[in-house]
């Protein structure tokens, strides 16, 4: 029997808070700056948490030249189509030279719904904005808005419309999926579509995420979970990942994007290779919503998949006498109960390697983009891969107890005096019991 293809990874594309592209992005988590503010993109003075990780000075028409195309898109895709054009051009397929059959070019994203146009309206009217709206019945106010809702916005609310917007601009014809599997749609995003090129069914895939959820639904339904942090005094030193005085993650938005084709592919094409997907794994914790399983069975059984199919023993230690795994990008999202599960979960992979293996959070800088943030994962960690540097935890002051790994405290870590990064462990969760793993390798 055949072995199975190796999928590589030829481009990245990244639209964050802290950034529009992946250099400046990097460049910012490896400077330790946060994105996070507060909200501008609609009054939240009364709201319990007042303050986001935004995406600022943002211009589709900057990344893409088909831009005009898209201008009723949902503020989620047009963060989507201008990663996918940063890695596009990254993977060299926009070259003439390059010959695309579109029915072999698909797409695999994680991706959150748009913004609702009707929810648009209601945040302007109860701004203010509308003073004869508030005079009326409720009868007329609701027909009043019917008016001013937009047609066109009307689809945008739904989740596939991202993959629907990437596909029309860069003629995608191959398989097209959509998964909103929360906080870890965009791992899984990039799983799925690695088993896609796997067992042959596309040479090239798109695979990542995008979310925006800040806006006045999206930050009363996460207040109401008790999920954000409320330092609206201190919003300057949050989220705090690991630390014993986290009180919830922060609301951020973005997009991340990646080209995935098979070794032989990439090669054929003389495409330079950034680091290899070698080894993906899946679980559900079966157990309640809201809440992780409190030993963290899921966690554990889709790092340990992934490992598997990546052929690491995570008990084994490399020739360089290190942990198999150099680095792991963690969900790290800050709320007491993530962390500490997550932290169990490692200890119980990697027993007495954990304490040897780099970790850290970067939702400390880019706050929590939703379903970019497994991308925006391995993202970082092809970039530690290149450089031999991980990105630090800020805003790490107070260690907790039994959360004693080592979280890459506040500033960056170079590792190539022991041999660099060859390989990272990406790990995402979401609402519902949803977890989800790759492992990322150098080439």
């Amino acid at each position: 029997m055949a072995s199975e293809p190796r999928v590589v990874i030829t481009g990245m594309g990244w639209v964050t808070p802290l950034g529009h592209s992946v250099q400046s992005v990097w460049e910012a988590l490896m400077a330790g700056r946060s994105g996070v503010g507060k909200i501008s993109r609609f009054d939240a003075a009364t709201f319990k948490t007042n303050f986001a990780s935004e995406v600022k000075n943002y211009r589709l028409e900057d990344h893409l030249p088909s831009a005009e195309q898209h201008a009723d898109a949902g503020l989620n895709a047009k963060f989507a189509l201008g990663a996918a054009a940063q890695a596009f051009r990254q993977a060299g397929l926009d070259q003439p030279s390059v010959k695309l059959n579109p029915r072999r070019f698909g797409l695999y994203l994680g991706s959150g719904e748009g913004t609702l146009d009707f929810d648009n309206y209601a945040a302007a009217h109860l701004a203010g904005w509308d003073e004869s709206a508030r005079r009326v019945s409720g009868q007329k106010w609701a027909a009043s808005a019917y008016q001013r809702m937009n047609p066109a916005r009307e689809i945008e609310q739904e989740a596939n419309m991202t993959i629907s917007h990437v596909a029309w601009a860069f003629n995608c014809r191959g398989p097209a999926s959509n998964c909103l599997t929360a906080c870890a749609a965009s791992i899984q995003a990039i799983g799925e579509a690695f088993e896609i090129i796997r067992r042959g069914d596309a040479d090239i895939m798109f695979a990542g995420g995008a979310h925006s959820m800040i806006h006045p639904l999206g930050i009363t339904g996460f207040i109401r979970l008790t999920a954000l942090s409320s330092r609206s005094d201190e919003y300057t030193t949050v989220p705090r990942p690991f630390d014993q005085t986290r009180d919830g993650f922060v609301m951020g938005e973005g997009a991340g994007m990646l080209v995935l084709e098979t070794l032989e592919h990439a090669k054929a094409r003389g495409a330079k290779i950034l680091a290899e997907i070698a080894g993906y794994g899946s679980s559900a914790d079966a157990f309640r919503i809201t809440d992780m399983h409190p030993q963290g069975d899921g966690p554990k059984a889709a790092m340990l998949e992934a490992l598997t199919q990546a052929g690491i023993n995570p008990m084994q230690l490399d020739a360089s006498g290190r942990p198999p795994i150099h680095y792991i990008s963690a969900h790290g999202t800050g709320t007491k109960e993530n962390d500490k599960i997550e932290t169990a979960a490692i200890k119980a992979v990697f027993g007495p390697h954990a304490p040897k293996i780099p970790i850290s959070s970067i939702k400390s800088m880019l706050g929590h983009l939703i379903a970019a943030a497994g991308v925006s994962n391995v993202i970082s960690s092809v970039m530690a891969i290149k450089s031999g540097w991980v990105p630090p935890t800020i805003n790490y002051k107070t260690p907790d107890a039994g959360l004693d790994l080592d979280y890459v405290p506040n500033t960056p870590r170079n590792l190539t005096d022991q041999g660099g990064v060859r390989a990272c462990l990406c790990n995402a969760y979401g609402f519902g019991g949803q977890n989800d793993c790759v492992v990322v390798r150098a080439v």
